[in-house]
């Protein structure tokens, strides 16, 4: 693996361990009572995530264009593959530190609610008390929450599967589009484009089906007719689904190159 590849997959894997994390921030929400300033903080970290593709698609495009202008394109499927299973290690670290994740949330609510600042929230990182804190949320999942994932778990089958399409169109829209510019370089910046659509429908998908669910249960588990435990049950199969989203990219990267670089052709 060459230096510009290490940097795509790193960025990737960080892209995807913030949109994983971004879960633990509703979980913290319930455990504080601040769900307004929980809902922030989530928004806050997906835009992260989804402003950070921005930065990987350049990379991803500089090493097609230099694969065209110099050969070795046979390699390119490779590469991407390599990109969407860093992915997936992500997602798969990032549920293993949801529970780390949402115990530094509650921690980083109750430091704003003090101070009001989020740039003193974030130096505070960086202080060895804040290094303490950190330390001292580090948990790792327990196996009594491993075996309580087959009781009831909140949300139905239509809606994680409704999840596992959107995450795997997130996770390959951009590497399709690409791709499919190298498989037709007449119209690569044409292709380059559609992943605006096909990111743009999998956002509307996940905003329009997935955090209404989650929004409601929030307000459920606040007003006491849901359980926490329900509730953090269901942000494990959430991000239980995110995985498999990605697992699914693996599958949907030939054929969405393929359809997009033929749809670049007719428009």
């Amino acid at each position: 693996m060459d230096r510009q590849l290490l940097v795509i997959c790193a960025l990737t894997a960080g892209i995807n361990l913030i949109g994983t994390l971004a879960y633990a921030a509703r979980v913290a929400g319930v455990r504080t009572g601040r769900i307004a300033m929980s809902f922030a903080l989530f928004n806050m970290l997906v835009l992260v995530s989804r402003t950070s593709n921005s930065f990987l698609g350049p990379l991803l495009a500089k090493r097609i264009e230099t694969r065209i202008a110099h050969g070795g394109g046979a390699s390119l499927i490779h590469d991407f593959r390599i990109v969407l299973t860093s992915a997936t290690l992500a997602v798969f670290f990032g549920i293993l530190l949801v529970p780390t994740g949402q115990r530094l949330f509650a921690r980083a609510i109750g430091y704003f609610q003090q101070h009001r600042s989020t740039g003193k929230m974030l130096l505070r990182t960086a202080t060895p008390a804040g290094l303490t804190a950190i330390k001292q949320s580090v948990h790792l999942p327990v196996r009594k929450h491993l075996r309580d994932l087959v009781r009831p778990r909140g949300v139905g089958w239509g809606v994680l599967a409704a999840n596992v399409f959107a995450q795997a169109l997130i996770t390959v829209g951009v590497l399709a589009s690409l791709y499919a510019g190298y498989l037709n370089p007449e119209f690569r910046v044409t292709a380059s484009q559609l992943s605006a659509v096909i990111n743009g429908f999998a956002t509307i998908l996940l905003f329009a089906l997935i955090d209404p669910q989650l929004s409601v249960m929030t307000d459920d588990v606040v007003e006491g007719r849901v359980d926490a435990p329900l509730f953090r049950r269901t942000i494990v199969w959430i991000s239980l689904s995110r995985l498999l989203g990605t697992l699914l990219a693996q599958v949907f990267f030939v054929p969405a190159a393929l359809l997009i670089s033929l749809t670049a052709s007719l428009v």
